[in-house]
């Protein structure tokens, strides 16, 4: 499978189309790019010289898989094949469409390869809705050449896609256009008398376009609808219509953020979380907390998260960010959100400046790979429980020393199995509390080994 990385985007996506576009469809539609020159970003894929554009331009374009968050130009690219191509094209939604009319279309395909030998570029949005006895049916009919399949979808293909369909295709990974791009759309947009804003002489400010290019995370889609929603309700006023920075945020109201709960990002950003609290950063921890209780996200799946964390990463370094991260664990299930947020946010702040050891995490490892790989030893007679006269008889507590009795707290006997007589699963390292309860430990361990040499 081969696989592209980028770093633009094309432009925002809708279903690909043939007809003619209504003078009332979305400026986002209207705007849509019909020829590569018209493409903003994707330069290392589709730029001058680059293998896809000449491919696009001799019309042999392979199969594709374009994967990419919403409105980073997936469609877009599809709708600028079909007008570039001479194949016949057929645009459908997964969500619309079943396994019934799918092998219709694929059908009519191989017919037409047959009757004239033009081939047929279908092109599937989100391609991974379609269950996997969907996507076999595409299997055949692209490996032989009959379907030239361009799938769109937001979701990581390699969860989402079925391996034998996708080592059929090439991958290309659309990511969204950088702020600067955003604001030349938005200009060509308030200056096309055609298909954009023209007409109505808008003044927008540098300062509501760099806000609106920032907040829109790189989807052209969003920031051109909102700017048609400040520039159509703006006063007009000496026959121009401005727009202030003040005008644009009331019109884009609330950020929408780009989370999905099931999907891959949820993932991303719960690493993201985890591990900038691994490095004793803060600012990045609350940064992607945010993201996700923002987003919406369950506040008490991230405490329990970060209830892990407090064990897994910070441990007996210091004792205590387990107790502070079942306070805050508490304190979102008995308050709610949105107050629960400032707990969660209080104890990654905390545990971003606690000393960190992962000890415990290594040696809770070391000693479950022993229970689950070696002979299930039998526990040590003298540390077995006598509660009646025959387990007695039979030798259990025999040779019990009661460690309160020792003068120093520490009786010479081994508590492991014979055959793991000596192991040490917990080596403490020297940060925080742990260097003082490693150092405990280690001189119990030596009065131990003392008492039995007596």
């Amino acid at each position: 499978m081969a696989r592209d990385d980028s770093s633009g985007a094309l432009f925002p996506e809708a279903a690909p189309v043939a007809r003619t576009r209504r003078g009332d469809a979305p400026l986002a539609e209207r705007m849509r790019p019909e020829r590569l020159d018209e493409l903003l970003g994707q330069e290392e894929l589709f730029g001058e010289g680059k293998p896809l554009r000449r491919a696009l331009e001799k019309d042999q374009i392979p199969s594709l898989i374009l994967w990419g968050p919403p409105g980073s130009g997936k469609t877009t690219l599809a709708h600028v094949v079909h007008r570039m191509s001479r194949a016949h094209f057929e645009g459908m939604s997964a969500v619309l469409s079943g396994v019934k009319e799918l092998r219709e279309i694929l059908k009519q395909a191989e017919r037409r390869r047959e009757r004239d030998g033009r081939r047929t570029i279908v092109f599937i949005d989100e391609i991974h809705r379609y269950n996997k006895a969907q996507q076999d049916a595409l299997l055949s009919h692209v490996e032989s050449g009959d379907v030239i399949l361009i799938g769109a979808t937001t979701e990581n293909p390699s969860f989402e896609v079925n391996a034998a369909l996708l080592s059929r295709c090439r991958v290309l990974v659309l990511k969204p256009l950088a702020e600067e791009q955003l604001v030349l759309v938005m200009k060509r947009a308030l200056e096309d008398e055609g298909r954009g804003l023209g007409l109505l002489a808008a003044k927008v400010s540098d300062g509501a376009l760099g806000f609106l290019a920032a907040v829109a995370d790189g989807d052209a889609r969003t920031a051109l609808n909102v700017l048609e929603l400040a520039v159509t309700t703006a006063a007009a006023a000496g026959g121009s219509r401005g727009v202030d920075e003040a005008a644009m945020r009331e019109a884009f109201a609330r950020k929408a953020l780009l989370y999905d709960r099931a999907g891959e990002e949820h993932f991303n950003i719960i690493s993201a979380l985890h591990k900038s609290v691994r490095n004793s950063d803060a600012d990045a921890g609350l940064y992607w907390l945010a993201r996700m209780l923002e987003a919406g996200e369950d506040p008490l799946y991230v405490a329990r998260r970060l209830v892990r964390f407090a064990s897994e990463d910070v441990g007996l370094a210091d004792p205590q960010a387990l107790v502070v991260a079942m306070a805050a664990q508490q304190a979102v299930h008995f308050i709610g959100m949105p107050e629960g947020a400032l707990a969660l946010a209080e104890l990654v702040v905390y545990l971003a400046a606690a000393p960190k050891s992962n000890a415990v995490y290594l040696a809770y490892g070391e000693a479950a790979k022993d229970a689950l790989e070696t002979r299930a030893e039998p526990v040590p007679l003298w540390i077995r429980n006598a509660p009646t006269r025959l387990m007695k008889d039979i030798g259990y507590g025999a040779g019990y020393k009661y460690a309160h009795d020792e003068a120093e707290g520490v009786a010479g006997m081994d508590c492991l199995p014979d055959r793991l007589a000596g192991r040490r699963y917990f080596k403490g390292m020297e940060r925080g509390s742990e260097l003082e309860i490693a150092s405990r430990l280690e001189a119990a361990r030596l009065v131990r080994e003392r008492n039995k040499a007596r």
